[in-house]
């Protein structure tokens, strides 16, 4: 199995680093080869201009060999860094990951369907704010409703099955016990990464939507909002 590991933090050897670090290593004591893109030391442009350029074309095909993509990084004002912002606006171009038409029907695949179907996408999110905060009744939001336009619609839309986030809360200061507990944590989660059930978002099929692509009155009755797009 191959994965690429991208991540997005200005300091290498900050806890973003040391987790970088842990994560390829469990992985590949694993069996795993694994391809990392560092996007700050790389000097990524993360300015979109233009289609077709070299440095895209690179990181699609990194991309494209993968079966696992990790995506690392501080959770800043509820969001990825802009570093990493603009590798996703430049690398998940139309006609690769998205706008991929199906060939029954010509009509474009996506939300589990899609340029990257196939895949498996796992975040590894640092936050300084505690656990609870970003849990279901946390001020800040539940991490999956605050990554909603990640894990769906970037993963999810472009067909990858997108996974629950790793969460490392608390992050602002690290004493060495709980480090240990973090980087124990981390190898235990990547061991079943590709056994794990994906977050349950429905596919956009007309068992669920109807052509306007809102759910049928008759799916999640009483349900609005995120949760009405998941199953079960």
């Amino acid at each position: 199995m191959h994965a690429l590991w991208v991540w997005a933090h200005p300091h290498a050897s900050s806890l973003n680093g040391r987790l970088q670090e842990v994560g390829r290593n469990a992985l590949e004591a694993a069996g795993w080869t694994v391809d990392e893109i560092d996007l700050y030391r790389e000097g990524f442009n993360p300015l979109l201009v233009e289609r077709g350029e070299a440095d895209v074309r690179r990181h699609q095909e990194r991309l494209r060999a993968a079966d696992l993509l990790v995506v690392q990084f501080p959770l800043w004002w509820y969001s990825v860094p802009a570093i990493l912002k603009g590798w996703i606006d430049r690398v998940f171009e139309s006609g690769f990951a998205f706008d991929v038409p199906d060939p029954e029907t010509g009509k474009p695949l996506k939300y589990g369907k899609g340029g990257l179907v196939g895949k498996r996408a796992l975040t590894v999110v640092t936050a300084g704010d505690r656990a609870a905060t970003l849990g279901p009744r946390g001020i800040s939001g539940h991490i999956e409703d605050v990554l909603w336009p990640l894990l769906h619609g970037t993963f999810w839309y472009t067909g990858m099955d997108p996974l629950r986030p790793h969460l490392i809360t608390d992050a602002d200061t690290v004493d060495p016990q709980v480090m240990a507990r973090i980087e124990g944590d981390l190898s235990v989660r990547l061991e079943g990464v590709m056994t794990e059930p994906r977050i349950a978002y429905r596919p956009m099929i007309e068992e669920h939507y109807d052509h306007t692509i809102k759910l049928h009155d008759s799916v999640a009755p009483g349900k609005d909002g995120l949760s009405a797009h998941l199953e079960g």
